[in-house]
């Protein structure tokens, strides 16, 4: 089983004229979704509000069959997202999160031991970068990472940390906690605006992350292994609707992918091949493109895909 954690909010969307839709979203919650979709047992570790949010949060993680055994019920009120796509489909969000249910993690809501059969958990984003919990969810991994593979989703959300340089420090902590990064042309660039991406890719695979992997949009991606192998894939051409949760889609690819292949396993993923890894990332990057074909926050499924990963 892969574990998920962090926030689960709702996307405000403009439908029509006045009128929005709320979708449930975030980018942990998009993530486990779009596992469970591709058929790998997946569970959320996230506060979920009691307020009608929530409760549609609820519905689509149990729609999706996300195990919610170890979420946390909140009385705090749902973060929301206000959401503005442009002509060309890229997705822009406004956050509405102070005193809200997915920042107030405490020590004793995280689950002091977790089933045998969770193989890796896979985090980032808002929840990690938080000032108010983000330390707690840190620690929790730190301790984890003797027992099962963690991954790290970095997802650069300003709003959550202006200072540049402070948010590199975070981002650059977070590697020696990670087995797995994934992470996004836009994130580099805004990390480290003076430097090229492959730099950046080197750097932070000689900080300890056995695997770390970039988004490219439509350019595909590329990883470095643990042993130096730098691989690219390209992307695929489709018609974007709009960009929403492709990334998460990406990274559900990427470690669906790595599961089914027996990878999620700290002594095989550190003996990783070029092969094996241009595989994993032609399905990551051809799942994330399917998602981009579709509007909001909608990942494939297992039966939609010509293979199962």
């Amino acid at each position: 089983m892969i574990m998920v954690c962090g926030e689960a909010l709702i996307d405000l969307v403009r439908a029509d004229g006045d009128l929005w839709r709320a979708l449930p979203g975030g980018s942990p919650t998009n993530t486990a979704v779009a596992l469970a979709r591709l058929s790998s047992p997946t569970a959320m570790l996230a506060r979920l509000s009691s307020d009608a949010f929530g409760a549609s949060l609820r519905q689509r993680f149990a729609d999706n069959g996300v195990d919610l055994t170890y979420v946390v019920d909140a009385d705090e009120p749902t973060t929301l997202a206000v959401v503005d796509i442009d002509g060309s489909g890229s997705a822009r969000y406004t956050f509405h999160l102070h005193g809200t249910a997915d920042w107030q993690w405490t020590p004793a809501e995280l689950p002091a031991s977790l089933s045998r059969d969770v193989t890796a958990i896979h985090a980032g984003s808002m929840a990690l970068a938080h000032r108010s919990g983000g330390g707690v969810i840190e620690a929790f991994l730190a301790c984890e990472k003797a027992h099962r593979i963690i991954s790290i989703d970095p997802n650069v959300r300003t709003v959550m940390c202006p200072d540049r340089d402070e948010y590199r420090r975070m981002v650059e902590r977070w590697l020696a906690i990670a087995h797995v990064v994934k992470a996004s042309a836009d994130d580099v660039s805004w990390l480290y605006p003076d430097r090229s991406a492959d730099d950046v890719l080197a750097e932070w695979s000689r900080r300890g992350p056995l695997l770390v992997t970039l988004t490219l949009g439509g350019d595909g991606a590329i990883a470095v292994t643990a042993a130096g192998d730098v691989v690219r894939v390209p992307g695929v051409t489709v018609d974007v609707v709009d960009t929403i949760g492709a990334g998460d889609t990406f990274s559900a690819g990427l470690l669906h992918a790595l599961d089914v292949r027996g990878y999620l396993d700290v002594e095989k993923l550190g003996r990783i091949d070029e092969t094996e890894l241009a595989s994993v990332l032609r399905f990551a990057v051809g799942v994330s493109a399917i998602a981009c074909t579709r509007a909001g926050a909608d990942p494939p499924f297992a039966h939609e895909l010509d293979t199962a990963g």
